[in-house]
C-alpha cells in the first residue's frame, strides 16, 4: 500500500498474504477474501494494480492462482475500487525501463526509488510494491 501526496510515494504496508498449505483449495480462498478485506478496510485504496496472468507450464498452478486471482479481483470490484493490470514486461519497464529486467534488478530499483535499508522481501512482496508503483504513476489523479 502507498500513499501518494503530490509526486510523493510513501510505503504504507507491503507484504504477502499467506495461507495454509494442507488447507482444502476453497477454504484457502476464503482466507484471501478475508485478509484483503481486512487490508481494504484498514487502508482505504483508491486504486488497485494487478498482475495480468501469463502462461503458465504447470496446468495446476495456473488454475490455482486464476482462482485466487478471480477472488482478489471480485473482493476488490465488489467495493467499487478500479482495479489496474499489468504484464509481468509492462512492471518491469515501470520500474526499471526495461521489460527484460531481472528481479534483482527491479527489487534494487524500489529499493532507491523508497529509500530502504535492503531490498523488498519476499519476491511476491516486491512484486506487489512495483506493481503498486506503477499504479500509482498510471491512474487517473483524484
Amino acid at each position: 500500500m502507498l500513499e501518494v501526496v503530490g509526486s510523493k510515494r510513501t510505503i504504507l504496508n507491503f507484504g504477502v498474504i499467506h495461507t495454509t498449505p494442507k488447507l482444502d483449495a476453497a477454504l484457502k480462498l476464503i482466507d484471501i477474501e478475508r485478509d484483503l478485506s481486512e487490508l481494504i478496510e484498514t487502508y482505504k485504496p483508491d486504486a488497485c494494480g494487478i498482475e495480468k496472468l501469463f502462461f503458465f507450464r504447470n496446468q495446476t498452478t495456473i488454475i490455482d492462482v486464476a482462482q485466487s486471482r478471480g477472488v482478489i479481483m471480485h473482493t476488490i470490484a465488489r467495493r467499487g475500487i478500479p482495479i489496474y493490470e499489468y504484464t509481468p514486461l509492462q512492471v518491469k519497464k515501470g520500474i526499471c525501463g526495461s521489460g527484460t529486467a531481472k528481479k534483482l534488478q527491479v527489487q534494487n530499483a524500489l529499493k532507491i526509488l523508497f529509500g530502504l535499508s535492503d531490498i523488498p522481501k519476499p519476491d511476491d512482496a516486491a512484486d506487489a510494491l512495483a506493481i503498486a508503483y506503477i499504479t500509482s504513476l498510471a491512474r487517473p489523479k483524484m
